[in-house]
């Protein structure tokens, strides 16, 4: 579904068949990618999906639990922060209520997406802390590149249409994901 709905913007580019489908692939991605793994946390437990593929969890616990705690850290603050702003001075929120021009102030000038970086620092986090090899595998390897994918296909093209010149200017001046330092 992803690649169709980014073919069909990229075929038909406007400002109204961003904001649509914007929404209709914000739902599918928590819909594919948060609920599944929020309903593995519960049931079985990501402590116990390593069991039911064959796994071993991951080696020296105590280390990935440090590990992890100290990725959700970050990962709480960036999703944090991000909110704060989008409202703050997007006029709108993370996924549903777009917001209303781009937010280039605090953190976002130092990456475009620092809730993404937020999302995999508490993605990873989470798995380390449960010492789950499974979860971390999932992370690492499924959720993390997809939705880099999705951030590179769909949600910049989708920025553009939105925001024109603006985002185009920002997009050549803010990195990506990693954070530019000073």
């Amino acid at each position: 579904m992803k690649p169709l709905l980014g073919i069909w913007l990229r075929n038909n580019p406007s400002k109204e068949n961003a904001e649509k489908s914007s929404r209709v692939m914000h739902f599918l991605f928590f819909a594919g990618q948060i609920i599944p793994p929020v309903v593995g946390l519960f049931y079985p437990g990501f402590a116990h999906l390593d069991e039911l593929v064959g796994l071993q969890p991951l080696p020296v616990k105590p280390l990935f639990l440090a590990i992890g705690i100290v990725l959700l850290i970050p990962g709480f603050y960036f999703m944090g922060v991000t909110n704060r702003l989008l409202r703050a001075l997007g006029s709108g929120t993370n996924a549903f209520i777009l917001t209303k021009r781009v937010v280039n102030d605090d953190i976002y000038k130092r990456t475009r997406n620092p809730m993404s970086l937020g999302f995999y620092l508490l993605a990873l986090g989470t798995s380390f802390i449960t010492g789950s090899t499974f979860a971390t595998l999932a992370v690492v390897l499924g959720i993390i590149p997809a939705h880099i994918l999705f951030l590179k296909y769909f949600e910049e093209k989708e920025l553009e249409l939105r925001f024109g010149e603006s985002y185009l200017e920002y997009k050549t001046k803010v990195p990506f994901l990693l954070p530019k330092l000073g």
